[in-house]
């Protein structure tokens, strides 16, 4: 169960993904370079053996920490020893990673080809949809049809990149003219692509509920091995603007979320809900953490709204960031992972194809 003698490499997002369908996803400031550094300093911490880009890595300086996800980033990475890649980034088909997965290089993180099909919520949600799994009414409106579409829900409504990033974009509206003026700002920025998500809104509580896949795991000092996709406690979020959680950057997660207590956390709805986003994960093949967004409607029922294949992962690793745990962090915390114990259990995950 050691994870300390392999070096490891953290990739960032260099570039933006290429367009699908016409369908685009916004590159995040700084590519997640930020939550790489965090993940690279707690291993390091943890006396993981981490490969950085320069020899004495700047507490504050995140770049020092990590790799870009080109094809020279990943050279330069493996020339630095590195024999396992964390894929903290976007990934898809096509992605430069691909070539050396191909060569038995070691990954945590997702299938690029996983991730490029998932990260698409129409395609997402009528999967789970499909395998009788709770999702909440919701249309696709392309831009050559804005003036001819119908909603077979009421409002208010949620509008969403498809290919979403967080919080980013997300709107709700709560009439038809409202509807229009939104989708009409979203197709002008040309930001998000041709086609735009359109869900009825849920207005009861929400929760965020980070699945593990099958693999071992070390738990309060037990190496416990789990033969099936399994969730760590859910959070509960609060504190929304306009109907929607803030972007994680403009108010950390800290601040705006907490963990279940124990009774909430054996209700039969809360442990259903789980069992269902363990199914989830299951259907999109996780080979790493995945966060599904769930809320419930005016009659306390439970929807899965947003299936995250890329979960944020910042943590309260460094000195001057200790109020970056992400969602995933702060649900590990309630069986007993610090932030580097999450990320040492990840490890434990790798892979090669």
């Amino acid at each position: 169960m050691s994870v300390t003698g392999t070096p490891v490499a953290l990739l960032y997002q260099a570039q933006q993904p290429p367009a699908r369908n016409g369908i685009l996803k916004p590159m995040k400031p700084g590519g997640y370079s930020d939550s790489g550094a965090d993940i690279a300093y707690a291993l390091r911490e943890k006396q993981v053996p981490v490969s950085t880009p320069v020899i004495h890595p700047q507490l504050m300086i995140d770049l020092d920490w990590v790799f870009p996800d080109t094809e020279a980033g990943i050279l330069h990475a493996l020339s630095k020893g590195a024999q396992v890649l964390w894929l903290n980034t976007i990934l898809y088909n096509g992605h430069p990673v691909e070539a050396f997965l191909k060569k038995g290089i070691a990954a945590v993180g997702q299938l690029p080809r996983n991730t490029d099909l998932y990260d698409d919520k129409w395609t997402t949600n009528k999967l789970l949809q499909k395998n009788n799994l709770p999702i909440p009414p919701a249309i696709l409106i392309n831009k050559d049809n804005l003036h001819d579409y119908q909603l077979h829900f009421s409002f208010p409504a949620v509008a969403k990149p498809i290919r979403g990033r967080g919080s980013d974009g997300v709107q709700v509206v709560d009439t038809a003219d409202g509807l229009h003026k939104v989708l009409k700002e979203m197709f002008a920025e040309d930001k998000y692509g041709t086609a735009v998500y359109v869900e009825k809104f849920l207005p009861g509580r929400e929760v965020t509920i980070t699945v593990m896949p099958p693999g071992k795991y070390m738990i309060r000092d037990i190496c416990q091995e789990k033969i099936n996709y399994w969730s760590l406690p859910p959070v509960e979020r609060f504190n929304h603007e306009d109907g929607v959680a803030p972007y994680n950057g403009t108010v950390a997660v800290v601040n705006n979320s907490k963990v279940l207590d124990d009774a909430q956390l054996q209700s039969p709805a809360i442990i259903t809900l789980c069992k269902q986003c363990e199914s989830a994960a299951a259907l999109v093949g996780a080979k790493a953490p995945v966060r599904i967004d769930c809320r419930q409607d005016e009659q306390g029922r439970y929807f899965l709204f947003d299936l995250n294949m890329k979960p944020n992962m910042t943590g309260a690793s460094r000195p001057h960031r200790m109020d970056q745990d992400s969602l995933s962090a702060l649900a590990a915390r309630k069986i007993g992972w610090t932030f580097a114990d999450l990320l040492e259990n990840m490890l434990r995950q790798q892979w090669r194809m």
